[in-house]
C-alpha cells in the first residue's frame, strides 16, 4: 500500500523561470539514468527478494519509495522553471504574451529551436513535465535491470545510482539558481547513500562472486589478453593477485598465437590458479543447493499469503 503525502521530501525551490534547464532536467525525470527509472527497478527486483531475502525486500521497496518521492521533486521543479510559461501556452488568443515572456524575439526564437529538438516538451504537454528525457525520447521499461538474482540485481543498482549521480553533477554545471542547485545536490547526496546501502547488503549475501551461482572455467578466469598494439600498460588488473578469486593473472603477450598453439583454446590448462574443475563442480552444487534451499523454503511457508491482517485491517506480517 502506497500513501502519499502532499508535501515534499525535500523543500524544492526555484528563484526565477527558467525553461531551458527545465528541458535538461527532463533526463533525471523520463531519462535512462533517471528517477523514475530508479523507483522502477528496485520495486520490481524486490519481489523476486521478498521470500529468501525478506530483509533486502524491505531495503528494495524502501528506497523504491523514496526514489517516487525524488521523482515528484524532480516534477516540481520542472513545473516551477516553467512558471509562467504553461499559463501562457494556453493564451490562445493573444500570440504576444509568449514573447514577452521570452524577453523578446530573440528568445521566443531560441525557444522554438529548443521546441524542435524536443517538440513534446513544449507542444504536446503544453510545457509541463512528460515522462521523456531531455530531447524527448519516452521512457521506456528497457532503461530497467532486473535479472531475479539478488546478487546481480544489487550490482546493477551500484551502477545505476553511480550514473545518476555523475548526471546531477552535470546538471549543476548548467543552472546559476542557488535554490535548484540546493535541490539538486540534495538528490546527488541521496543517490551516495543508496550507492552505500546497495553495497552494504550485498556484503551481507556470502558468497556472493561470481555473480549468480555458477564458477568460472579455471582455464579463463585469470587470463588478461593484450589485445591492443603501441602500448602495453601493466597494473592489478593484470598482474598479481586478482580481486575475488585470488588467482595470479596470466598476461597474455599474443593472444593470437596462444589460440594457434591451444587449438582454440581447448587444450589450455589452468595455470596461476589453485581451482580445478573438481572443485568447481562441488561450488557449483554446494552453491545451487544453497539458494535453492533459501528460496524453496520460504516459498513453501510465505507464497500462499503475501501478507496477513488482523480484524482491525492492521498489518500483522507481510514478509
Amino acid at each position: 500500500m502506497f500513501y502519499h503525502v502532499k508535501e515534499l521530501q525535500f523543500n524544492a525551490r526555484v528563484s526565477k523561470p527558467d525553461p531551458k534547464f527545465a528541458r535538461l532536467l527532463l533526463e533525471q525525470f523520463g531519462g535512462s539514468n533517471g528517477e523514475l527509472k530508479a523507483a522502477m527497478q528496485y520495486f520490481v527486483q524486490a519481489f523476486s527478494a521478498k521470500n529468501p531475502y525478506p530483509d533486502k525486500y524491505d531495503l528494495l521497496m524502501d528506497i523504491a519509495t523514496e526514489e517516487f518521492s525524488h521523482l515528484e521533486i524532480v516534477g516540481a521543479t520542472i513545473q516551477m522553471l516553467l512558471g509562467g510559461v504553461n499559463g501562457e501556452l494556453k493564451n490562445a488568443s493573444e500570440e504576444s504574451e509568449i514573447m514577452k515572456l521570452l524577453d523578446g524575439t530573440a528568445a521566443k526564437e531560441d525557444f522554438i529551436h529548443e521546441a524542435i529538438i524536443n517538440p513534446h516538451f513544449g507542444v504536446l504537454t503544453g510545457g509541463s513535465p512528460h515522462l521523456t528525457d531531455s530531447n524527448g525520447i519516452p521512457w521506456t521499461a528497457a532503461y530497467v535491470n532486473a535479472n531475479g538474482d539478488l546478487t546481480v540485481d544489487l550490482r546493477s543498482n551500484i551502477a545505476a545510482e553511480s550514473r545518476a549521480k555523475i548526471v546531477y553533477e552535470y546538471l549543476m554545471k548548467f543552472t546559476d539558481d542557488p535554490s535548484v542547485k540546493e535541490t539538486l545536490r540534495f538528490l546527488m547526496t541521496r543517490e551516495i547513500a543508496h550507492y552505500q546501502m546497495f553495497e552494504a547488503a550485498l556484503a551481507t549475501i556470502q558468497p556472493n562472486f561470481p555473480p549468480g551461482i555458477l564458477q568460472g572455467d579455471p582455464r579463463f578466469s585469470n587470463l588478461y589478453y593484450n589485445m591492443s598494439s603501441g602500448m602495453e600498460a601493466r597494473g592489478p588488473w593484470n598482474q598479481g593477485v586478482s580481486t575475488q578469486l585470488g588467482e595470479t593473472w596470466q598476461y597474455i603477450e599474443d593472444p593470437l598465437q596462444q589460440v594457434l598453439d591451444t587449438e582454440g583454446l581447448t587444450t589450455l590448462t589452468p595455470t596461476g590458479t589453485d581451482r580445478t574443475e573438481k572443485t568447481v563442480k562441488v561450488l557449483n552444487e554446494e552453491l545451487s543447493k544453497l539458494r535453492s534451499e533459501e528460496i524453496t523454503s520460504a516459498t513453501a511457508e510465505i507464497d500462499a499469503q503475501w501478507s496477513t491482517y488482523d480484524k482491525s485491517g492492521g498489518l500483522i506480517n507481510e514478509l
